[in-house]
């Protein structure tokens, strides 16, 4: 690939950033390295068809000083993200890192181990239990804590547990009210979607190395192995529930609509340690996930953690989460919780503020900046979320997509506006002209500008792509934020190279299987492409044998609609299934027994040829 070296601007960038910034605080890099006791060596871990699924050893170039191509406060959060093996928390508590996008925790109780957060992949997931063993002993799996509905906290599970011996009674796994909806629907609706543009943040497939991927802020990239999913069999439903689950008190501490739809803290009094789960990490996390999701609330945010505060702070000599190091001291877990709130709720009530002075998001993301006490603390620096697209975020949760000008109501799609502006500037090729003259000023945002809109007028236009390629580079080196480095980055790469697809797909068989009835058959109606369904005037009846379920199902202009009634015999079409039966209809399996059509035939058919699944290469830098 034709990568170009930093710039000028870039480079002096990073040396203005160098002196304003606290590089000589060294608690981090202390915190990070407490209570280390081995690694696993490698650091590789495989599939069993020996497909590598992580591979933190390609992380060992994160050494020493930051090279001029990445910004030296990002090096400096990925040097310590990268670090990998079993560190002793406190007492009974004992965590793996850098084994994958997020931490697996191990607590020790009479007779076993629980597992907090078992990580993506059943391959990280088993690795890390294994090196707990190895440096602990061989004990039991007796329980597994979800702390939230997002996929780096479950996906693993099959690597420490199995659905037998849950069904069996021998392991319970915990979950907050309301995770399988919200871990299914995530992963399904929108699960295609989201899934390409998490190959764009996560930069997965780019090449790690100083010119390429260092991390991810909140971890350094995710991993590419097998998806599970375990139903919880113990779902907590109220703060200040409590439970001893082998011999551990455990104390819980509801917190929905924060960084997950449905989360949770928890409290070890015996142990005077904290969970938070994934509410106060040592970055700014998103409030808009640029991989896509719903819109979440810093408000309820910051309040959750002003409750963890007041309700465990001071009894608390260690708090954890399931991405970065612990804190330790209460004063400073008090401090560091204290910080993180003030942080959520400042960018939250200062763009309402400044949203009634007529601001819009884009004004407010340039001229908003943080109090001088947030701004030198660590642990507020954009790693992960950024305070840029955080306030837009914010603007949208409140105001939605419209800023309130009139000529933005009703623009032209990209491809069209695209094509207008370039034929008043005078063409593609004086387009690139001014975008060169944008780039060698070092005005790389107006040159990504022109160049997306030459880009999207003639996509094959060989001196706009590579043009469009170095320019996004050097926005990359000069990103904090780790995952606006992997846009940037995977945008140059999908220029120069093609697309690269979806390396990691959540929308696991697994996953897939937890869907209701009501999930599967509003997944149905998601798939139906409207314009070719538009004279279709279907009805019929589902009757799933498993659930001892009829839903009426009817599909007329475009829109699938279905009601759950008991079985009369009025449909003209019934379809008696399974809901696992159903699902691998719908993935094409046609041919497997089990499927009874009674009434008109030509139904099901119908049906079948108006549904579309997604793309999992759809176009993301190209028309």
């Amino acid at each position: 690939m034709d990568q170009k070296p930093p710039t000028p601007t870039v480079e002096a960038a990073h040396r203005d950033l160098l002196d304003s910034l606290p590089f000589d605080d060294t608690d981090d890099f202390a915190d990070a390295d407490r209570g280390f006791v081995a690694a696993l060596e490698p650091g590789v871990v495989k599939a069993q068809d020996g497909r590598v699924v992580w591979d933190n050893d390609s992380y060992s170039f994160l050494a020493g000083d930051a090279p001029t191509s990445v910004n030296p406060s990002l090096w400096r959060q990925s040097q310590l993200v990268a670090r990998q093996g079993l560190y002793e928390v406190t007492d009974g508590i004992y965590q793996v890192r850098g084994l994958d996008l997020s931490n697996i925790t191990f607590v020790e109780g009479d007779t076993g181990v629980i597992v907090i957060d078992p990580l993506i992949s059943t391959e990280t997931a088993a690795a890390a239990l294994g090196l707990y063993r190895a440096n602990r002993g061989d004990r039991p799996v007796v329980a597994v804590i979800f702390s939230h509905s997002h996929v780096d906290h479950f996906g693993g599970v099959f690597g420490v547990a199995s659905v037998e011996d849950v069904e069996a009674g021998r392991i319970q796994v915990i979950a907050p009210e309301g995770f399988v909806e919200h871990a299914v629907a995530e992963n399904v609706y929108a699960g295609t979607a989201m899934s390409r543009r998490a190959g764009y943040m996560y930069g997965a497939v780019l090449a790690r190395g100083p010119l390429g991927q260092v991390g991810a802020g909140l971890g350094q990239t995710t991993s590419s192995g097998e998806v599970g999913m375990i139903v919880p069999t113990l779902f907590i439903t109220e703060t200040g529930e409590k439970h001893t689950v082998d011999g551990v008190e455990i104390e819980f501490q509801m917190a929905p609509g924060t960084e997950a739809p449905s989360e949770m803290h928890f409290y070890f009094p015996q142990r005077r340690a904290l969970c938070m789960a994934e509410n106060a990490t040592h970055n700014l996390h998103n409030l808009l996930t640029l991989r896509g999701a719903l819109v979440r609330d810093p408000h309820v945010w910051s309040e959750y953690l002003t409750e963890a505060v007041d309700t465990f702070g001071d009894r608390t000599d260690v708090a954890f989460a399931s991405h970065h190091w612990p804190t330790w001291g209460t004063e400073n877990v008090i401090r560091f919780l204290s910080t993180q709130r003030d942080l959520y709720a400042y960018l939250h009530d200062q763009t309402l503020r400044m949203i009634n002075h007529g601001y819009t998001g884009a004004e407010i993301a340039e001229t908003i900046q943080l109090p001088p006490a947030l701004e030198k603390a660590w642990n507020t620096h954009g790693y992960y979320g950024s305070v840029s697209h955080n306030v837009k975020a914010i603007y949208q949760r409140y105001m939605g997509w419209f800023d309130g000008n009139p000529a933005r109501l009703w623009p032209h799609p990209p491809v069209e506006q695209a094509k207008r502006y370039v034929d008043a500037l005078g063409g593609v090729d004086r387009v690139v002209t001014l975008a060169q003259e944008a780039f060698d000023s070092g005005d790389f945002r107006w040159a990504a500008t022109l160049l997306d809109h030459a880009v999207f007028t003639d996509a094959e236009h060989a001196a706009a792509r590579a043009l469009y390629a170095d320019t996004l580079e050097q926005l990359a080196y000069g990103a904090e934020n780790g995952t606006w480095r992997n846009f940037f980055l995977s945008g140059a790469t999908e220029l120069r190279e093609g697309a690269f697809g979806t390396p990691t797909e959540t929308s696991a068989p697994a996953i897939v299987a937890q869907l209701t009835a009501e999930q599967l058959l509003d997944s149905i109606a998601l798939s139906v492409d409207g314009p070719k369904a538009w004279d279709l005037d279907l009805a019929f009846d589902i009757t799933f044998t498993d659930l001892d379920a009829t839903y009426r199902v009817t599909l007329k202009n475009g829109v699938l609609v279905y009601r759950k009634r008991p079985a009369d015999g009025t449909a003209p079409t019934t379809l008696t299934v399974t809901k696992a039966r159903l699902i691998g209809l719908l993935g094409g399996d046609s041919a497997s027994p089990g499927v009874t059509v009674s009434g008109d035939a030509g139904t099901l058919p119908a049906l079948l040829a108006v549904l579309s699944t997604g793309d999992p290469d759809f176009a993301i830098v190209t028309p």
